[in-house]
């Protein structure tokens, strides 16, 4: 029995009773185009987070043969390591799914006006929904997009689906909402007899505006984070170091702590770890172009 039978078989009834109160999760992994089942993803995260707590129990133990400490706080260090360690282990596969789904997303609205442009385009040639499909499926430059349309290519080729339940299951479970809203609006305006052509290319042209806006939005944003960082991170660090040249010539101690070992610590320490931060933050923000 593979890691993944052996945790579903050991907590799989737990997950059964209790699966309820991590809902996210299981909302995430399909978004995530995660091909495991919720149940069995739970097991996971559960048997490696109680191997992860033991391994960890058993080396913090050993360590503390090793090292000579007090009993209070080898006591301490036995009791909370492990258990900070399992907590960790369990926030990352909780939050995995999750970040891989908003990974996803990105990569979606990122491309979703040009995979418009491009398909109202193979639209107006008078070439089907289906071929559109497949021939978007097959540029890889498309990102996520291109592996949405595979699934309604599989769904329609391999499982048999009729075009527009296959469309409909890939809207369901997609993570980026726009993308949802453009694949329902072509079953709609498939259903109700509309012009797919006039569809996808009004689609194409209002995402496109929307595109260059958020661009736009994000350029003027990028100014004010420039003015930020040459104010907070390029001259207050340069400024303090200098106040504290200064003041290590007058007084080399204050209030008990060495200035060099202050400059040592803002320089290597402090600097770099509010550089890393706004980075960061950047990436946060940052909206793909």
């Amino acid at each position: 029995m593979n890691f993944r039978g052996f945790a579903t078989v050991l907590f799989g009834g737990i997950v059964d009773k209790y699966g309820s109160s991590l809902e996210i999760i299981k909302n995430n992994l399909p978004k995530a185009n995660m091909r495991i089942p919720f149940r069995t993803y739970v097991s996971m995260m559960l048997l490696f987070t109680l191997f992860v707590y033991f391994a960890c129990l058993v080396t913090v133990i050993i360590a503390m043969q090793i090292i000579n400490l007090s009993l209070l706080l080898q006591m301490m260090y036995i009791v909370f390591v492990p258990i900070t360690i399992a907590i960790v282990s369990i926030l990352l596969f909780a939050f995995y799914p999750i970040q891989k789904a908003s990974s996803r997303n990105k990569s979606i609205e990122a491309n979703l006006p040009f995979v418009l442009t491009h398909m109202g385009a193979i639209a107006e040639s008078g070439i089907p929904p289906y071929v559109i499909f497949t021939l978007i499926s097959k540029c890889e430059e498309y990102g996520e997009i291109s592996k949405e349309m595979a699934k309604i290519v599989r769904n329609i080729d391999t499982f048999g689906i009729d075009p527009l339940t296959a469309v409909k299951e890939v809207a369901a479970k997609t993570p980026s909402d726009d993308f949802r809203e453009i694949l329902m609006g072509f079953v709609t305006t498939t259903e109700s007899g509309g012009s797919v052509k006039v569809f996808l290319k009004s689609a194409g042209q209002q995402a496109l505006f929307e595109w260059r806006i958020k661009r736009q939005k994000f350029v003027e944003q990028l100014s004010a984070y420039a003015e930020f960082y040459t104010g907070i991170l390029i001259a207050a660090p340069l400024f303090i170091i200098a106040l504290f040249s200064v003041l290590n010539q007058i007084q080399p101690n204050i209030s008990g702590y060495n200035i060099l070992d202050l400059m040592k610590v803002s320089i290597y320490l402090i600097i770099p770890i509010v550089n890393g931060a706004f980075l960061m933050f950047l990436r946060g923000v940052e909206v793909e172009l």
